[in-house]
């Protein structure tokens, strides 16, 4: 048995999972970013104590097929960026998440409008500009290096995308140090 989680975005979130289920003496076989995998059907009452617990730390079991859709494809998103960063012909982001949910691009892109209100598009690029944030605290790429690391057209494209989102240039998040966002709240 599978139960969907939302807000799931870090492997400091999988760890927390784990440690409810261990908390609550759960048989569980396996915990991954989304999800926690059960050997068999959870009681009524175990299921009401696990979402009571997951909510107090945050998460939130998904009940509703649209937004277990909309929850995977953020997941995928996270691991979108990733595959930007370790790629050097990363698959498109169309196909990327249509040949991981096995559904057409367009109705999901849909269903995650119509439940987040923003485009799967917009939201990447909120998760793109955390990531440049974290990079950026590093000091340990130039911009440019950045650009590429994430496959920006330009240098410009990225400063200008930095500056939309944000509402500050990079040199003035640089100088200013500002709070990044946590994954979760994006």
């Amino acid at each position: 048995m599978e139960m969907n989680i939302k807000n799931m975005v870090c492997p400091r979130c999988v760890e927390s999972v784990s440690q409810i289920t261990e908390e609550l003496n759960l048989p569980v076989d396996s915990v991954d970013l989304g999800c926690a995998s059960f050997s068999r059907k959870l009681k009524e009452d175990e299921v009401d104590r696990f979402d009571e617990l997951l909510k107090k730390r945050g998460f939130e079991l998904i009940v509703d097929r649209e937004t277990e859709l909309v929850n995977k494809v953020k997941t995928l998103l996270l691991r979108y960026v990733t595959h930007l960063e370790e790629n050097k012909n990363p698959h498109k982001l169309s196909v990327y998440i249509a040949d991981q949910l096995h559904h057409n691009y367009s109705y999901l892109s849909h269903i995650f409008s119509e439940v987040e209100g923003k485009t799967v598009e917009s939201h990447l690029i909120e998760l793109k500009i955390e990531r440049v944030k974290e990079l950026l605290s590093y000091k340990k790429w130039t911009l440019s290096e950045i650009a590429w690391k994430l496959k920006y057209s330009s240098v410009q494209y990225l400063s200008n995308q930095f500056k939309k989102v944000t509402g500050m240039t990079v040199t003035e998040y640089r100088s200013g140090n500002s709070a990044r966002k946590s994954l979760d709240q994006i």
